[in-house]
């Protein structure tokens, strides 16, 4: 009896410390996924608006002080609006068509003033924003465009580069920048302007006369962007989709969910694994009893 007390005693001192490295298992799964899971963040910025349209020349004016600089006034928000825009709903169409689009184009790459300055902004960590020029590091996203504007504006190519908010308006950028906002009422004559530039858009970079490809994206274009240009509401913006994304933080999730079950089901093998042997050790504690007992 004195040694199913101390099998018993020992199984559940055993069964304790597994709880107690489980628990510190799971902990640590924890820890690591506040650690890696990714980080969004959203800077808010001042919007110019015409009732919830914007006319193709809003984005910039390019005045010149006594001392011949050049002092360019191009809304870097709006034209990094543009810039997403044709990134996640323009570029994975073109790509799959294989088209290269011509530098006379106004949303070619080479076309966008802040190109080469967001190409050398680097988002460390939450809070860690640093100048790809100088390694200079900022809290936010807004102070190093500032140290954009007063470091690095000599770097701007203003020869050949253009304001890329310039085309804001057929591109919708209200929309991808005012999303949780309440929709304003259509202008139709900003909505009529906005259409004209949209497809003067579709004919320069994409003319249907180069090719069935080129064909192919003129026609798309004015599906994805021009058709919504109306307040009959008879289109929607964007309508043939966007880039697909792969979210980090559902893959991170998932397996971290699948170590949990694992970590469950090792633990029931282990528990049901201990019992059996408790079980084992009392039938042989109570046979060798009752051999010892007297015919």
């Amino acid at each position: 009896m004195f040694a199913l007390k101390g099998t018993r005693i020992d199984e559940q001192r055993r069964i304790e410390k597994m709880w107690i490295w489980y628990h510190r298992l799971v902990l640590f799964c924890i820890v690591c996924g506040l650690c890696f899971s990714p980080q969004f963040t959203r800077v808010s910025s001042t919007l110019h608006t015409d009732n919830g349209h914007i006319y193709s020349n809003a984005g910039r004016t390019l005045n010149q002080d006594g001392g011949g600089n050049h002092q360019i006034h191009c809304s870097r928000e709006r034209s990094r609006a543009a810039w997403k825009i044709i990134q996640e709903y323009l570029m994975p169409f073109v790509e799959k068509e294989k088209y290269h689009i011509s530098g006379s184009c106004k949303i070619h790459p080479d076309n966008d003033i802040y190109r080469d300055q967001e190409q050398h902004k680097f988002h460390i960590d939450i809070n860690e924003w640093q100048c790809g020029y100088c390694k200079k590091s900022f809290y936010e996203e807004k102070h190093l465009d500032q140290h954009f504007d007063n470091r690095h504006s000599s770097l701007l190519n203003l020869s050949q580069s253009q304001c890329l908010a310039d085309v804001c308006g057929a591109l919708h950028c209200d929309l991808e920048m005012n999303s949780g906002s309440k929709k304003s009422k259509c202008n139709p004559p900003a909505a009529a302007r906005n259409k004209h530039l949209c497809e003067s858009l579709a004919d320069s970079c994409f003319p249907v006369n180069e090719g069935p490809a080129a064909s192919r994206l003129h026609e798309f274009f004015l599906h994805q962007f021009c058709d919504a240009h109306s307040c009959t509401g008879s289109g929607k913006p964007f309508s043939r989709g966007r880039r697909k994304k792969t979210n980090v933080f559902y893959i991170f999730a998932s397996i971290f969910l699948v170590i949990l079950l694992l970590l469950y089901y090792l633990y029931i093998y282990l528990y049901q694994r201990g019992m059996k042997r408790e079980t084992q050790m009392l039938k042989r504690i109570s046979q060798t009893s009752r051999k010892k007992k007297p015919s």
